[in-house]
């Protein structure tokens, strides 16, 4: 029997539990140190007279895009010249592998403050987004509400649970709209709404509560007044992108295209795939609150087979009928197909029966079109859309327990969020993460 969210994490779509633990509580990232991050990467192949050096980047306290704007400053090339293959949160520490258009010698001379540069080589070709296995975890829960052997009891009814699914629901964590304040999806809903002025306002306006007091006010101000000369003297240095975008409008009034095309190419297209994000939340809560299967196929569903290394093709959409419908369950138990869920876009295909019924409804309630995630406006921001497993696999999953708090050590493929494995075990509020 699913549990209800608290109502942050519903407007995120996030509006159910799968497991009926009580959940640890306890809160994450107290230090940097307590959320560790280490990504499997695909290495490029070497080559001495390439034009690119691959080198494993370790930080500490640096969100990827302002680190990426740094490190393009100390090398003196652009931004779009530092390639990864994800994004990582700020409150962390994180090792990924990065690469750079420019000399091994300069990129290992590399000097800012908590990160370290390692292993640099010359390589035929840079790291793009995706490109990576996974990730392995680290992460600290500290000052947990359960004690002792009540929380051990909950660790282990929770992992249960989750050991019988084969994994967890595989929501997009909070990380993907904004952790402080989860604003990336409503961007994008006024983006694909055709909406831009709306869009910018709401990334540099729209204030939150979880802010700090400079900011919030900056932020106040900016939405009463729309005074962007005011507000660049007003916003704090640490907010970099909106000051970019604040800086443009001051010099371009009412491009608000424009305004959106002077952030990092990911972070623009980002603002839609988080709205996806959302729409894929509210699909699968709906799923799980109907007591449907999350690991166990029904007529209409769509799966995608398993590529040649396991993982979900999703290139590949195999609706599931009365006629295959054995054949999908064998290989859904098998893990060479799973059940999937909409990210809707230009170009989807979406479920029938029961599951068609629900991914047709959140998009009607949303008021959505297929033609409506092409933006003729800013063509990059488009989205063709595709489809999402429901279910995540962790691997190496170990529990160190101490009287108040926990470690837990687990594994991820690339696409999966480790806080929203953390939240099934925690049961917390969505700023305890």
């Amino acid at each position: 029997m699913v549990r209800p969210s608290a109502q942050r994490e519903m407007e995120i779509g996030l509006e159910v539990f799968f497991t009926d633990t009580a959940g640890s509580g306890g809160k994450l990232k107290v230090e940097a140190e307590d959320f560790i991050v280490d990504e499997v990467s695909k290495y490029p192949p070497e080559k001495p007279d390439g034009k690119v050096c691959v080198a494993r980047v370790t930080a500490t306290n640096w969100e990827t895009n302002r680190l990426v704007r740094h490190m393009s400053k100390a090398l003196g090339i652009s931004r779009n010249r530092i390639g990864f293959a994800g994004t990582k949160d700020k409150r962390a520490v994180t090792s990924q592998l990065m690469s750079f258009e420019a000399p091994v010698a300069d990129v290992m001379a590399l000097r800012l403050s908590q990160v370290a540069v390692e292993g640099g080589y010359m390589a035929k070709r840079g790291m793009t987004i995706g490109d990576l296995v996974g990730n392995n975890f680290k992460i600290r829960v500290r000052d947990t509400q359960l004690k002792g052997e009540e929380l051990r009891s909950s660790l282990r009814g929770t992992e249960s649970s989750l050991r019988e699914l084969g994994g967890f629901p595989n929501f997009f964590g909070v990380q993907r709209f904004g952790t402080v304040r989860p604003v990336t999806h409503l961007v994008g809903r006024a983006i694909v709404k055709g909406d831009l002025e709306q869009a910018v306002l709401l990334y540099i306006g729209n204030p939150s509560e979880e802010e700090d007091e400079q900011s919030r006010a900056a932020r106040e101000a900016l939405q009463r007044d729309r005074d962007y000369a005011a507000a660049l003297r007003d916003f704090p240095w640490k907010l970099t992108f909106e000051r970019m975008v604040i800086g443009f409008l001051d010099r371009n009034p009412g491009d608000f295209a424009g305004a959106i095309c002077v952030l990092p190419p990911n972070l623009q297209m980002m603002f839609v795939h988080a709205y996806q994000s959302y729409l894929f939340n509210l699909i699968l809560s709906e799923r799980m609150r109907r007591g449907i299967p999350l690991n166990g196929p029904i007529v209409g569903d769509v799966v995608l087979p398993a590529d040649k290394d396991g993982n979900p093709d999703h290139d590949k959409q195999v609706p599931v009928t009365k006629t295959n419908l054995d054949l999908v369950e064998r290989q859904v138990r098998d893990r060479r197909a799973f059940v999937s869920a909409t990210l809707f876009g230009s170009e989807s295909v979406l479920a029938e029966g029961e599951m068609g019924e629900i991914e047709r409804a959140a998009i009607a309630r949303e008021g959505l079109s297929p033609r409506d995630f092409l933006v003729p406006a800013i063509p990059h921001c488009s989205s063709r859309g595709s489809r999402r497993e429901l279910v995540c696999e962790y691997r190496d999953l170990r529990l160190e327990v101490g009287d108040s708090e926990y470690t837990a050590s687990f594994f991820l493929g690339k696409g999966c969020y480790a806080t929203v494995l953390l939240r099934e075990l925690m049961k917390s509020d969505i700023s305890d993460y």
